[in-house]
C-alpha cells in the first residue's frame, strides 16, 4: 500500500504563486500516471493535471499556461508549480498515482487565493 502526502499549500494572494508537493512512501516509478486534482466548496473534484511515466504531461484548459507538473522519481514525489494565482484557483488539492489496477489518494493540501 502506498501513501501520498501533500504539502505546500495556503494562504496566497491573487497574481502569487506556490509550489505544492506529493511524496509518496514508496516508489513512484512504475506509476503509469500521476495527477492532480482539486475540489471546490460545493462542487466536484476536477483534474488539474497529468504526467505520465514517460514525463507527457496535460492541463486543464483553465490552468493551461499558469501550472506545471513534474514528477522526480529518485525522490518519489510529484510537483504542482502554481503560478499567477487567481482566487478560483482557491480549493482542496489532491495527489493521485495509478498503479494498475490500483488508485492512490492523498489526504489533500487546501490552497486559498484572496486577497
Amino acid at each position: 500500500q502506498v501513501q501520498l502526502v501533500e504539502s505546500g499549500g495556503g494562504l496566497v494572494q491573487p497574481g502569487g504563486s506556490l509550489r505544492l508537493s506529493c511524496v509518496a512512501s514508496g516508489s513512484i516509478s512504475d506509476f503509469n500516471l500521476m495527477a492532480w486534482y482539486r475540489q471546490a466548496p460545493g462542487k466536484q473534484r476536477e483534474l488539474v493535471a497529468t504526467i505520465l511515466s514517460g514525463g507527457s504531461t496535460n492541463y486543464a484548459d483553465s490552468v493551461k499556461g499558469r501550472f506545471t507538473i513534474s514528477r522526480d522519481n529518485a525522490k518519489n514525489t510529484v510537483y504542482l508549480q502554481m503560478k499567477s494565482l487567481k482566487p478560483e484557483d482557491t480549493a482542496i488539492y489532491y495527489c493521485n498515482g495509478r498503479r494498475i489496477p490500483s488508485s492512490y489518494w492523498g489526504q489533500g493540501t487546501q490552497v486559498t487565493v484572496s486577497s
